[in-house]
């Protein structure tokens, strides 16, 4: 019996060709681009869950509060995680992490390790990066105690065993020993490093009092709590504990602390606190209805294409009726042929998302998935998707087409019901609103990066040369050393550059009222130059300069989002006021006008700036634009002859600020590919609709060109149902998109605004499509002799 089914199933997709390739190449689009969708989203939403005891870790984060506001800090205090683990039997294990950068030296061979991580001995204790080499209870213990990912050790071992081996750290040369080699860390994890560093190296080498310091905010701190430990009821004992060990401090420093517990789970999608690879939550939901709606188109051009085709074979139903064939068994006929369909288009889909992977990991910025095996559970989802869709396609022409009377289909009085007509519309019309919502959605998404883009940051940025001169001592003289250089128009050096990290600081400035006014603020560190080197504008005041002596250690240049902070109507009102900031004292001079050095998706944060040599590791070179490849030459040629001992590494300003947008923008390709296959697959059964409709008004159009119809007539009267039903789709689809856009557009501190002319045009393309899809048949059915056409069966 299923036999005769896939015969019959295979005769009728062979007779009619070009709807089965229609049908099969939709639903396989579809499927495909859900497939890989779905993956994105899983890959987004299981960040860290390899770890086996993830549902036990806990990220420890600070609201640090200050007279002036509250800063909500994703790092603690160093003294939070070891006092925490002494003072609460709940908390298993506990591991500090801090990013750093080190130079690293074995002989001849040299890098720069940006991507070091200094961590707890209990490290491996608390997550599950598994070591290949070394013990994981003893590898991060001793002082200077090196663990390498099995990538970066092959950069200074090869195949060699790496494990008792010596390395020079720092400018200093100190030797350390690798202790072990663990495995790469998976793409999703929050937790990025090549070498780790012994925690130990930092407290007993480079700050041997640093455990102790109670204010001191630097550490990313990881709590791992014991079976059954309710951490809601540890994170209200916490408040206590702060009293405890640090009231004093806080009454003293005008500042107090608050604690909180985050499931590590949930760090990289649902914190707003700091991440080192923050993910949206808002963009995960975007593409989990991009995937359904992409899908749901598919299955609307299947289910059409299916029911429209039903009433080709209601002959063939009834000669079967009449030779004894059960009602259930032409039911079932029909169902098997649906899921026929569907399963070639199953097997079509695996092998188009297999070849499209390399390009979905190139668009997405990282290996979202190795290959379409990797997880099995997705290709089992997607079987079952595609049989339950091909059921439900093949339900409706089962019950009607199996429900016929013989003698009334096999007279010729058969006609397509009003209820089948009215069903295909209206699934046309929903097909066309979710490709016009997308459409809206595309343009307000590629407006809102442009926006970004190209607004006007408060400083320049093009043509600038970055150099990370990781403090080395000959800074000062390499960067007096490239003045004189062609091309070189001019040098400055710094803590930080716009888009970079900075660092904040305990200052108190007076305010309004006259009161030293406690505050935590962003604080570079810069010389005479910087200033006039990146274009920032002064709004009040002057610039640091050489003519002021006291410029050195006692002047302060705030910015206007600082003047607001104090309480200040005016600029100039904060000239002359007093500041104490780690250790120094004195006045500010200037005020400079706002500039964008954190991201356009935080407002700009108050910043201080002062003169201090001995905290500018940058060196910032402004090059001319027509010979850079020449002046970055000359530049590693002096870099070379001062600091032989240090590779010479650099970037350029606006592509490093950039890249803060990089998310964004690989969510806008994403998008964007996605929007275009669900314009595409919408086209695709609406090209099928229209080949059918035309098929069945084939004597019609006969008819009316021989009573004199021109082609545009026809063309007309052919597309014109068509176009009303985009034109519904399109009232139905505004709404929708712009309440879902404005809502995604909430997340950005400067946005766009969505304007009306984006529905204007996307009301015309939509036409448009729709147009072109259904002229192509139309003028195809037109331009045909009308004696074949009257001769048409």
């Amino acid at each position: 019996m299923f036999k005769n089914y896939f015969k019959i199933a295979f005769r009728n997709l062979w007779k009619h060709r070009v709807f089965s390739f229609i049908n099969i190449m939709g639903l396989t689009v579809g499927m495909s681009a859900c497939l890989l969708i779905s993956m994105y989203v899983n890959f987004e939403l299981t960040y860290d869950a390899f770890h086996a005891k993830s549902d036990r870790i806990y990220r420890l984060v600070t609201d640090v509060i200050t007279p002036s506001e509250t800063i909500h800090a994703g790092i603690t205090s160093w003294a939070f995680g070891p006092t925490i683990k002494q003072d609460f039997p709940e908390v298993e294990a506990y591991a500090r992490l801090n990013g750093g950068s080190f130079l690293v030296r074995k002989g001849d061979v040299k890098f720069q390790e940006e991507a070091t991580v200094f961590a707890d001995s209990s490290f491996f204790r608390v997550f599950d990066f598994k070591l290949v080499k070394g013990d994981p209870k003893t590898a991060l213990k001793d002082p200077l105690s090196l663990v390498f990912t099995e990538k970066a050790a092959k950069k200074y071992f090869g195949d060699a065993d790496p494990i008792g081996q010596t390395l020079l750290l720092s400018g200093d040369g100190l030797p350390a020993k690798v202790t072990g080699v663990m495995k790469d860390i998976p793409e999703n994890s929050l937790i990025k490093g090549d070498m780790f560093v012994s925690m130990t190296t930092m407290t007993q080498r480079f700050n041997r009092n640093i455990d102790d310091e109670w204010g001191n905010f630097g550490a990313t701190t990881y709590l791992l709590l014991k079976p059954g430990a309710d951490s809601k009821a540890l994170e209200k004992k916490l408040p206590a504990y702060l009293e405890r060990r640090a009231g004093k401090l806080m009454r003293e420093s005008k500042m107090s602390y608050k604690l909180f517990l985050e499931p590590l789970m949930d760090v990289h999608l649902n914190s707003e606190r700091d991440v080192a690879e923050k993910g949206s939550m808002s963009n995960v939901y975007v593409f989990s209805v991009v995937a359904a709606f992409i899908l749901l188109i598919a299955c609307i051009n299947f289910v059409n294409l299916t029911t429209a085709r039903s009433a080709e074979r209601a002959k063939e139903v009834g000669i079967r009726k009449v030779v004894g064939a059960a009602k259930g068994l032409l039911a079932r006929q029909f169902v098997s042929e649906s899921v026929l369909l569907c399963l070639i288009a199953f097997l079509f889909s695996i092998v188009l998302s297999a070849a499209l992977i390399p390009l979905f990991n190139n668009l997405a910025g990282k290996v979202v998935v190795s290959g379409i095996f990797a997880d099995s559970s997705f290709l089992l989802y997607l079987l079952l998707a595609a049989v339950l869709i091909g059921v439900l396609a093949g339900i409706y022409p089962a019950l009607v087409l199996s429900s016929f009377e013989p003698v009334t289909v096999l007279k010729g009085r058969f006609t397509t019901s009003f209820k089948g007509i009215l069903l295909r519309k209206g699934l046309v019309t929903v097909q066309f609103a979710i490709s016009i919502a997308l459409i809206i959605a595309t343009m307000i998404v590629y407006i809102q990066m442009n926006y970004m883009r190209n607004r006007d940051l408060g400083f320049s940025k093009d043509q600038m040369l970055v150099i990370n001169t990781q403090g080395d001592p000959k800074r000062e003289a390499f960067k007096e050393s490239l003045r004189g250089l062609a091309g070189v128009k001019s040098t400055a050096a710094s803590s930080s550059v716009p888009g970079g990290p900075n660092r904040g600081a305990y200052s108190e400035i007076e305010n309004k009222s006259g009161e030293l006014q406690v505050a935590n603020l962003d604080l570079y560190f810069v010389d005479f130059d910087y200033i006039g080197q990146f274009g920032l504008k002064m709004a009040a005041g002057r610039p640091f300069s050489k003519e002021f002596g006291t410029d050195t250690t006692r002047a302060m240049v705030i910015n206007e989002a600082a003047v607001k902070l104090l309480g200040y109507a005016q600029p100039q009102d904060a000239i002359g006021r007093r500041f104490k900031q780690w250790g120094r004292e004195g006045k500010i001079v200037g005020v400079i006008k706002d500039f964008h050095f954190r991201s356009l998706q935080e407002t700009i944060k108050p910043l201080t700036m002062r003169i201090e040599p001995g905290g500018t590791e940058l060196v910032t070179v402004k090059v001319e634009g027509n010979r850079i490849k020449e002046t970055v030459a000359a530049v590693e040629g002096k870099w070379k002859e001062l600091v032989p001992a240090r590779p010479f590494s650099y970037y350029f300003m606006d592509e490093f600020f950039d890249r803060q947008y990089r998310a964004e923008e690989r969510f806008e390709k994403l998008f964007f590919n996605f929007a275009i296959l669900a314009i595409f697959i919408s086209c695709l059964g609406l090209l099928g609709l229209a080949s059918y409709s035309t098929m069945q008004r084939t004597k019609e159009i006969g008819v009316r060109k021989v009573m004199g119809a021109s082609i545009a007539s026809i063309v007309g009267l052919l597309s014109r149902d068509f176009l009303k039903l985009v034109l519904i789709a399109f009232v139905v689809a505004s709404p929708v998109a712009y309440f879902g856009m404005n809502r995604w557009l909430e997340n950005f501190a400067y946005r766009t605004d969505i304007y009306w002319w984006i529905f204007a045009i996307a009301a015309v393309l939509s036409i448009v499509i729709a147009f072109a899809t259904v002229s192509f048949q139309s003028i195809r059915a037109a331009v045909m002799n009308p004696v074949k056409s009257l001769r048409s069966e």
